[in-house]
């Protein structure tokens, strides 16, 4: 157990802030209408969600924890945005986005996770959980500069300080996922707690833009029973890992390359961090992984592309259920 993973999130920007509770790789023109798209795309959705009734509300900036919101995500919202798609209203974008949610919609009707996706593509999914921190800006300029998607697991709480990576995350057309509100193991909350964990994040990060999120990722990979329901009631797919970068341990550069190139197969799901300490090495390292998944063959996406392009297998791979240390 990894004191700086366990210990719980809201250091923002050094030790002083106030105390934590922790289809195809893109190239430049795919990158360029992506970005194009991504104002257009937050409009709509934004409408979107008004008419469906689904807007949640301000955060009150507490870090205790507040009142569920209710009716996040009406079965009607992610159908509206199919319609519109399917009769050519709206944007590349947004016909993306439908298809991307019909994938994720496809793999919870046979499964309530996913750790890797098929095999027949080499594509491979980039993760970042912890985010938005001081770091994440380095993050983000790595993958611009080598044209390449990831998908983000962010903390409600950090978007305190830290917005401005989640309007550029947007801005980029990369998904946000659910990480929950302020980083609490959720096998260790009763059922309203875990219902507030995941939609006071789904309502922060709302306020900048972001649609109710689609993925989960449980902090340091634990959830319970109560979890699983609370996931399927909100039409949410909680996305574990293929390789887990150990980026967190700052265990040196190679190490971090080493171990993301050394489990790279087709479908994979890389877990690696923006946040939650120091990540300079992880900055460092993405680049030279990117390179080397490059040259291996693969493509980046993200991970609803993943689920899209090649669908996850039936039965996944054992899943760390109490996998303190990573996540």
């Amino acid at each position: 157990m990894h004191d700086e993973r366990r210990t719980s999130i809201a250091w923002a920007g050094g030790d002083a802030a106030p105390g934590r509770a922790r289809p195809v790789d893109a190239d430049v023109f795919t990158r360029r209408r992506r970005r194009a798209a991504a104002t257009a795309l937050v409009a709509l959705v934004a409408v979107i969600s008004l008419v469906a009734g689904i807007a949640v509300g301000s955060s009150s900036g507490s870090g205790t924890a507040r009142a569920p919101r209710a009716s996040l995500a009406p079965a009607g919202f992610f159908a509206r945005i199919q319609e519109l798609a399917g009769s050519g209203t709206g944007s590349f974008q947004a016909r993306e986005l439908a298809a991307e949610n019909a994938a994720i919609n496809r793999t919870l009707a046979y499964t309530p996770f996913v750790r890797v996706a098929g095999s027949e593509r080499r594509e491979i999914a980039l993760t970042f959980d912890d985010g938005p921190g001081p770091y994440t800006p380095g993050v983000l300029a790595a993958l611009e500069r080598m044209h390449a998607p990831a998908t983000f697991f962010e903390v409600g709480f950090m978007l305190r300080w830290f917005h401005a990576s989640t309007s550029a995350i947007i801005a980029r057309g990369d998904p946000i996922g659910d990480h929950t509100e302020l980083h609490q193991p959720m096998s260790e909350l009763t059922r309203a707690e875990q219902r507030s964990e995941l939609l006071d994040q789904a309502a922060t990060i709302s306020q900048y833009g972001a649609p109710f999120p689609r993925l989960f990722r449980p902090p340091y990979g634990v959830y319970n029973a109560t979890t699983l329901a609370l996931l399927h009631k909100y039409g949410m797919l909680m996305v574990m890992w293929t390789v887990d970068s150990n980026d967190y341990l700052r265990p040196g550069v190679p190490s971090i390359v080493h171990t993301v190139l050394a489990g790279a197969r087709p479908g994979a799901i890389i877990l690696m961090h923006d946040a939650g300490g120091d990540r300079t090495e992880t900055i460092e390292a993405l680049p030279k992984i990117i390179t080397g998944l490059r040259a291996r063959g693969y493509r980046l996406v993200t991970v609803p592309r993943l689920l899209l392009d090649d669908p996850a297998p039936r039965d996944q791979e054992g899943v760390p259920s109490s996998s303190l240390g990573a996540g």
